[in-house]
């Protein structure tokens, strides 16, 4: 949600909390008596709502900041809510949260290791290699689960590194396109992509096909939507053993975590 969104939404809450402050009993006559019935149905709609709010918040601005402290907990218990649904859900059929993602490790999935991730993030590249040896250790114990999350409005290369990964992904080549876009991102472009599904002697017509198509456009828009509704900030956004972890965590801090499975 921005900011316009938001303002609009605090503006009900303000528009319903100064009614039940002031009462309809003190603001209608007021305003009767000065402009008339008929001027006040008309000045009490659109924009003219607006503008008498905005007057008598002017006056009592303390219900401001009562009413985003009302919205922020809302937001809150809301987020809450959505993310114990989610690790519920991981724990008891992560198949359905896993859906059609990339996955590399245990064949089970007894523990799943989610991570959110941004071609173009650096800080994912340094999680990356951190997940790297992470994973060559308990490969045989957690299931390593890849979701999108292009940052597109930081990072131009996000979004055309994910539908280039997307596409090897569909002739099996997911997790070695993804370790060379991590391995050099700082050469994320056009030319890095096709060099990249050449050296990987990917069927270059069916991958230009697959990153233009709109299956590559939904699947990842999908991915973010998830990230979206869990109230991700920022990658890297990693979900195990029912923590969410954010940012390039150490080697230890993964660790602690699946150590408490």
């Amino acid at each position: 949600m921005n900011f316009r969104q938001i303002s609009r939404s605090l503006l009900c809450i303000v528009s319903l909390s100064i009614l039940c402050l002031l009462g309809m009993s003190w603001f209608m006559p007021v305003q009767a008596a000065t402009y008339g019935e008929a001027n006040l149905n008309q000045n009490l709609t659109g924009k003219n709502l607006e503008t008498e709010v905005l007057k008598i918040i002017r006056s009592h601005p303390e219900v401001i900041i009562e009413s985003f402290q009302i919205y922020q907990e809302q937001q809150k218990q809301q987020l809450e809510l959505t993310r114990q649904a989610f690790l519920q859900k991981l724990k008891t059929d992560p198949q359905i949260i896993i859906g059609d993602s990339p996955v590399i490790g245990s064949e089970e999935q007894k523990i799943v290791l989610l991570e959110f991730s941004d071609f173009q993030c650096p800080f994912c590249a340094r999680l990356h290699n951190t997940l790297k040896e992470f994973q060559e250790v308990h490969e045989d114990e957690v299931k390593f689960v890849f979701k999108h999350l292009p940052i597109a409005s930081i990072h131009p290369q996000a979004m055309s590194a994910a539908k280039a990964a997307w596409a090897a992904e569909q002739q099996g080549k997911f997790w070695q396109y993804h370790d060379i876009l991590f391995e050099q991102q700082d050469k994320l472009g056009e030319e890095l992509y096709l060099d990249i599904a050449k050296g990987l002697d990917l069927d270059l017509e069916q991958f230009n096909r697959d990153r233009a198509g709109v299956v590559a456009s939904a699947t990842i828009a999908e991915d973010i939507q998830i990230a979206q509704a869990l109230g991700v900030q920022g990658t890297p956004f990693l979900v195990m053993n029912g923590e969410f972890i954010s940012g390039a965590v150490p080697l230890s801090t993964l660790e602690e975590i699946l150590q408490k499975n």
